[in-house]
């Protein structure tokens, strides 16, 4: 099966560039033009993720993040959701590396099959990065207003954080 799957893209490139050989289409200029627009959108998006990962640089190494989470403490415990697994709800949608290497370290803090590594879990599988999915997305589209779309997303972020719990308590 493995043999199959290394197969696969290469198999596809070829396939593309046959099929545009035969319809008489110049697959080379049509590659380098699409390059040439790869390049355009990544420097149409490049300061807005820059602007981001510093952002999330500073939150971590300044102690925001910490102060963040306790003050959402309350909320957490109106919610159920662990203390220790509020600074992952609040680093998720702003940064999937960050979350992803907050999550790590949570498994090796507190080990697993435990409550806080399956809330953690679940909140790693089932949030968005919000604010990056807006800055790449919009900003390769040159959109200034999101309108709406922050409101939501943060609101649907926060359904799966509070279902995390609720569905870890019902399960286990």
């Amino acid at each position: 099966m493995a043999v199959v799957g290394a197969w696969v893209l290469p198999s596809m490139i070829f396939s593309i560039i046959v099929f545009g050989l035969f319809k008489g289409v110049n697959v080379f200029e049509c590659f380098v033009d699409g390059a040439k627009g790869g390049m355009k959108t990544l420097v149409g998006i490049m300061p807005s993720l820059i602007g981001l990962i510093l952002a999330v640089t500073m939150l971590r190494s300044s102690g925001a993040l910490d102060i963040l989470s306790w003050l959402m403490s309350p909320i957490s415990k109106l919610t159920g959701i662990p203390d220790e697994v509020v600074p992952l709800a609040v680093l998720s949608p702003i940064s999937g590396s960050g979350a992803l290497s907050m999550y790590e370290s949570m498994l090796n803090k507190y080990g697993v099959d435990n409550n806080i590594e399956r809330v953690a879990s679940i909140i790693m599988g089932s949030s968005e990065t919000t604010f990056y999915a807006i800055t790449l997305y919009y900003g390769a589209v040159d959109v200034k207003k999101t309108r709406h779309t922050v409101p939501s997303a943060l609101s649907a972020d926060l359904t799966s954080f509070i279902m995390s719990s609720w569905i870890v308590r019902l399960m286990f």
